[in-house]
């Protein structure tokens, strides 16, 4: 048991009692006041050692040694020098701590002492064991074992089996540490010492858990605290509760993983165990981290910090700090994880701790990795480099050479990730740590595939996998399988792909990992998709999908690195499917996909998406493909075409209103509303559009997506373009691509109000500016955007009557203000609204801060903010609104605001949107997040306004807005062009 491990050891160290027995030929002839004065001496020696006074307590006892050796008593002396060996120990000066041990030990021997020469034996082994000497440490332990066996003293072989299962688990030779524990357990069980049985059955737990086994571990942990808790002993009873959590992590219980920490918890703090209770704090915020409860995760670890600080633990400190700078991370809060980072630094360096010190260079360098920052990734990473250099942690040093590495691969600087990945090959095999070998080698063949080098890159997986094989880590042969079917995908060898991903999707299926069980159905689905068995694809595709969909209800804890042998981005699997559901006529199936596909966007974007009762059905399976679906984790290449073909004959046969069945909720849209759904592939524009009460149909529009992002930016950098007519054309091209091919549905749906879900690029333009020749489309239809339909509410709303906070960011005409350009008119913009609005509140310039902003939330309903904002490409950090004192909240920390009763936020910034064109995940993740805190409707341009035309726009806006019975949406629509 990880923690009863310890406790066990120290128990040896405490030292014998102090033994003065005398033969009575040496009593006649001893002064009786020499002998007291010895013993006197001796048990002042063991009081300072257990004060901690160190040095006196050496003193006493070398006082007390000289006298025994004086009076010639033997066994008080090899006791003397036991004692003096323990303190030095305690000191960590080992090598004085074995030289008077050894001491000991020959004086046993030559009075023939054989039970005292078995605790010296084993002291000595204790004192190996302690300078990472294993080996060294087993043999004196078998040594005092023997003599423990020969004596029948079975308490004390229990002792001595204890201490080589602990050795032979530092070893990593988890089977012998079992079978020896099973030993000590058989004599506790006949001893009916319940209490040295149930660390016994801890340490067995920890060995199981170690190997891998761990239910085994779960029900020997179970029978010590069972045990601990008849006896009463309250603190191993936490301890087994904790390492319980730790095994139930490891399964991937993590509720029980959770309840089980909660429950020490409770334990250490009806002990006052400040120390024990700060560990479990941190547990409980690794715990919750794994199940994606990150603001969770972050209070435990805050309360962590407080007891670090309280008791002035500087360590402890910085690890919680760290904590709380993970938990940053996974939100994808970077700046904040980058500020606890920092401070965790600051400590570490006080303290002195340089390998802590490294280990967050590590932390800062992953942070600017995921912030697309390289450059500054790299700089961490040699940071951490040299100072694992300069310590001579050789494994620390070995990671930070792969992370390096790593980086270096991403920007294509494939010779520098070569050499970097080779030096830390070089150092795993020195070290031994064949896991760390394997590292090395998938690295390495992931690099030379990217080079085209397949052949190599098959060498080096082959190793890998040969490593991991023999050295039992299951995941690591998932992985390695999972990189060779790779490798076959690059040669279109397709079946042996095919062969090497159902291999690994065997090993993840039994290990209980979802998510790269997820992963591999997805690689599967590509590889039938090539061998042009499209229903086979189409169903390992969904049961890609919906297993994922399912982890995100229950616990997201997704990882935020996509590992090697995952062929494509997550969100291309759903793509690709929508795609073969569309040629296959199933349309329904296909729009559930691409619904899906934003909230994976979503999650890949933001890391704090959660899952609902609607995301968790995933997509419909029908009847035929769930007969079908026990076969597809074992199912031959040879066999695949033959499932296949009866696959698409049973689906031919069912009706299309059973392949097209509408979920209940989705009937709900209110009539006239409509669906349009776009999905941009490689070839062609796809559009899928629903009305209710009828069957989704689709159309098919063919124009390669390069042709389609060359009009949108087209489009986009006419908007841009002050005083250009120049975006009628484009505005009209886009208009024919989207609407025209739907035109007659819209008529025939009676359509008022168009719900939109645009795909990709499509983000970055307003579908109600584009153009028929004649008119505006919002001029004919309300159009809003849609996050997804299973995130939204169809819900009759009622109408708004507003009560607003305005801020205005000001400044001077053609001034910079906080680096940005002055906006003078949204002074006036905000002045107007509050006369339109006379129960408005506005901030105004350095007035207009986040603080005061946030204060005033609750007593609104509408926030207007007439400021810059910017979404941009890459991690949300780099998306932000700016407050007129220049405070920002970026829109990872939206979810930090608590506003359920806004109806509307407006962004009136003149640079919402304009920077460079991506997938235009920012501009989704923005109604997100607004969303998700509560808000019901949200409007930000998405080109850039002039100060002027802004200030013009949005009076026009409010004054639709002030009429009354209306709707934000209807507003806007009553707004020309």
């Amino acid at each position: 048991m990880r923690k009863i491990v310890s406790i066990a050891i120290l128990t040896l160290l405490m030292g014998l009692p102090i033994q003065t027995v005398v033969s009575e030929i040496a009593i006649a002839q001893v002064s009786p006041n020499r002998q007291a004065e010895a013993d006197r001496l001796a048990t002042q020696g063991s009081q300072l050692a257990q004060a901690k006074n160190y040095s006196e307590a050496i003193a006493a006892y070398e006082k007390a040694l000289q006298i025994y050796r004086e009076i010639k008593d033997r066994s008080a002396e090899s006791v003397m020098l036991n004692n003096i060996g323990l303190t030095y120990f305690r000191q960590k000066q080992y090598q004085k701590a074995i030289e008077f041990h050894q001491q000991s030990l020959a004086i046993k021997k030559q009075i023939g002492d054989r039970k005292g020469e078995s605790t010296s034996l084993s002291n000595i082994g204790v004192v190996h064991y302690h300078q990472g000497q294993f080996e060294k440490a087993i043999d004196f332990f078998q040594n005092a074992l023997a003599i423990r066996q020969q004596l029948g003293d079975k308490k004390s072989e229990v002792t001595s089996l204890s201490y080589l299962g602990n050795a032979y688990r530092k070893l990593k030779q988890y089977q012998k540490a079992i079978d020896i524990y099973q030993q000590a357990l058989v004599i506790v069980k006949q001893l009916g010492d319940r209490n040295e049985e149930s660390t016994v059955l801890g340490d067995l737990g920890s060995a199981y858990r170690n190997l891998g086994q761990y239910q085994k571990a779960v029900d020997s942990y179970q029978q010590a605290l069972a045990l601990f808790r008849q006896i009463g002993n309250a603190q191993s009873e936490g301890y087994a509760l904790s390492d319980l959590g730790d095994v139930y992590r490891s399964l991937g219980q993590y509720q029980q993983s959770i309840d089980s920490y909660t429950l020490a918890l409770a334990v250490v703090r009806k002990l006052g165990d400040r120390n024990s209770e700060r560990s479990l704090l941190n547990d409980l915020g690794t715990a919750n981290m794994i199940v994606g409860q990150y603001a969770k995760a972050i209070e435990f670890y805050q309360s962590s910090l407080m007891l670090a600080k309280q008791f002035k633990d500087l360590n402890g400190e910085g690890n919680s700090l760290i904590g709380i700078g993970n938990g940053y991370n996974s939100l994808s809060q970077y700046q904040k994880a980058i500020e606890f980072y920092q401070q965790a630094l600051v400590l570490k360096k006080q303290e002195g701790d340089q390998q802590g010190e490294a280990k967050l260079f590590g932390n800062l360098a992953n942070t600017y990795n995921y912030l697309g920052d390289l450059k500054k990734s790299i700089d961490f990473n040699q940071q951490s480099i040299d100072i694992f250099k300069k310590i001579g942690d050789r494994e620390g040093l070995g990671k930070s050479l792969n992370n390096i590495g790593s980086a270096y691969g991403s920007l294509g600087d494939y010779p520098k990730a070569i050499d970097f990945h080779q030096q830390s090959l070089a150092i795993a095999k020195q070290l031994g740590n064949v896991s760390g070998e394997a590292t090395a080698f998938n690295n390495l063949g992931t690099i030379y595939r990217n080079l085209g080098q397949v052949s190599k890159a098959i060498n080096l997986y082959q190793q890998a996998l040969a490593i991991n094989r023999s050295n039992g880590d299951r995941d690591g042969e998932g992985l390695s399988l999972g990189n060779l079917g790779n490798s076959q995908m690059s040669l279109s060898q397709y079946s042996k792909a095919a062969d090497f991903y159902q291999q690994a999707l065997a090993i993840f299926k039994q290990n209980g990992d979802r998510n790269s069980e997820s992963k591999s159905y997805n690689n599967l689905g590509y590889a039938f998709s090539n061998l042009n068995q499209p229903e086979l694809a189409i169903l390992y595709y969904k049961q890609s999908i919906n297993i994922r969909e399912s982890i995100r209800k229950d616990i997201k804890g997704l990882s935020k690195e996509e590992q090697a042998s995952y062929l494509e981005t997550v969100a291309s699997t759903y793509k690709t499917l929508a795609g073969l559901l569309l040629k296959q006529g199933r349309i329904m199936e296909a729009l559930q996909v691409l619904d899906l596909l934003k909230v994976q966007e979503l999650e890949d974007y933001l890391k704090n998406i959660k899952g609902s009762d609607r995301t968790a059905q995933g997509v419909k399976v029908l009847e035929p493909e769930k007969a079908a679906s026990s076969q597809l984790a074992t199912i031959s290449t040879y066999k695949a075409a033959e499932l296949n073909l009866q696959l698409a004959n049973q689906i031919q046969q069912l009706p299309k209103s059973e392949i097209n069945k509408v979920p209940d909720y989705l009937q709900k849209i209110p009539q006239g509303t409509v669906l349009i759904y776009p999905l941009i592939l490689g070839d062609r524009l796809e559009i899928i559009f629903f009305s209710p009460n009828s069957l989704p149909i689709s159309r098919t529009v063919n124009i390669s997506k390069d042709k389609l992002e060359k009009l949108v930016t087209e489009f986009r950098a006419a908007l841009i373009d002050e005083g250009s007519e120049d975006y009628r054309e484009p505005a009209a091209a886009l208009y024919n691509l989207l609407i025209k091919p739907i035109e007659a549905d819209l008529t025939q749906a009676q359509a008022r109000t168009i719900l939109y879900a645009p795909d990709g690029i499509l983000r970055y333009i307003p579908l109600a500016a584009l153009y028929d020749g004649k008119q505006w489309l919002s001029e004919k239809y309300l159009v809003s955007n849609l996050i997804a339909y299973t995130l939204s509410d169809f819900s009759p709303k009622p109408k708004l009557s507003p009560n607003i906070l305005a801020g205005a960011f000001g400044g001077q005409a053609g001034e910079k203000k906080f680096g940005q350009q002055a906006l003078p008119a949204t002074l006036k913009e905000v002045e107007a609204i509050a006369s339109y609005f006379p129960n408005s509140v506005t901030l105004l310039e350095n007035n207009f801060s986040r603080q005061a902003a946030e204060d005033k939330f609750k007593n609104h309903n509408v926030l207007h903010f007439a400021t810059h904002a910017e979404f941009n490409t890459g991690a949300p950090d780099n998306s932000f609104i700016i407050f007129g004192n220049g405070d920002k909240i970026r829109l990872s920390e939206l979810t930090d605001w608590q506003i359920p009763n806004v109806e509307l936020i407006v962004l009136s910034a003149c640079q919402t949107g304009v920077g460079k064109l991506g997938t235009g995940v920012e501009i989704l993740g923005f109604g997100y997040q607004v969303q998700k805190v509560g808000a019901k409707n949200a409007i930000a341009s998405l080109w850039s306004v002039d100060d002027a035309g802004t200030q013009a726009l949005m009076e026009t806006f409010y004054k639709e807005l002030k009429k009354g019975d209306i709707s934000p949406t209807e507003a806007l629509s009553q707004l020309r062009h």
